[in-house]
């Protein structure tokens, strides 16, 4: 049923239409990369300043700067992503490491998601200056590597069959 439906997906005209448009798939390809981009790059130094570093900057001053780029590339990446999966879909549902990389996300997107109900630690407090809970340093550290493993798993997809 999963293929007749991702089947289906393919076909549909606009789905066609971007398979066949040279310029086009590189504009959504491109701004799949520019969403990654901007995702890692604000998540990064939020992740390193919940590990210890930085200490001179607060985590909610990084935050309200960081947190918002994060999630518009979070979902530029998902919005091109989700229409360069279209094109062969049963091709890339079939990948191990395509269902990996979509498990990485999932679990990228939870840790945030906890990450930012466990962040009540930082707006008790001027933290600057402090050394955040193990917890939230742990959650820091995770960021990183689940991200990274997101970023990697994503390009091995375009070169293993």
């Amino acid at each position: 049923m999963l293929v007749e439906w991702l089947t289906a997906l393919e076909a549909l005209a606009p789905v066609a239409a971007l398979r066949l448009a040279r310029w086009t798939y590189a504009a959504v390809n491109a701004s799949h990369i520019t969403g990654i981009a901007l995702l890692f790059g604000a998540i990064v130094p939020l992740d390193l300043r919940l590990i210890g570093c930085f200490r001179q900057v607060s985590i909610k001053t990084l935050a309200r700067v960081l947190v918002p780029v994060a999630v518009f590339g979070l979902l530029l990446a998902i919005s091109a992503g989700s229409l360069l999966f279209s094109i062969r879909a049963v091709e890339y549902a079939g990948t191990t490491l395509f269902q990996i990389k979509m498990a990485l996300v999932a679990c990228g997107i939870a840790n945030a998601l906890l990450l930012r109900k466990a962040a009540a630690w930082e707006t008790a407090q001027n933290d600057t200056g402090a050394i955040p809970p193990l917890r939230l340093r742990v959650s820091g550290a995770l960021s990183i590597t689940l991200w990274l493993s997101v970023i990697a798993c994503g390009r091995l997809v375009a070169f293993v069959d």
